[in-house]
C-alpha cells in the first residue's frame, strides 16, 4: 500500500512486522512489531483528521507462524 506522501507499506511476510519503506529511495523508515505474521494488504484511512495505517495480522499455519485473529491499527504523524 502506497500513501499520498510515498510511504510504502509491507505486511505481506513471514515476519511479524509491518514495514515502511521510502518509495523514491527504498530506504526502510520504520518497522511496526505485530503478533502474528501479517498474510494481508495494509489498509489506510482518515478519521477526524488523523490517518492509520491497519492489517490483519492473522499468521499462516503453512509458514510455521503463530495463529491470530488481530488486526493493527498504526497512527501516522
Amino acid at each position: 500500500m502506497v500513501t499520498a506522501g510515498g510511504l510504502v507499506f509491507t505486511g505481506g511476510s513471514e515476519e511479524a512486522y509491518l514495514r515502511a519503506f521510502d518509495s523514491g529511495t527504498g530506504a526502510e523508515l520504520w518497522k511496526g512489531q505485530l503478533p502474528s505474521s501479517a498474510q494481508a494488504t495494509p489498509m489506510s484511512y482518515s478519521f477526524h483528521g488523523k490517518q492509520y495505517v491497519v492489517v490483519a495480522a492473522g499468521g499462516h499455519v503453512a509458514f510455521g507462524a503463530r495463529q491470530a485473529d488481530t488486526v493493527v491499527a498504526f497512527a501516522l504523524q
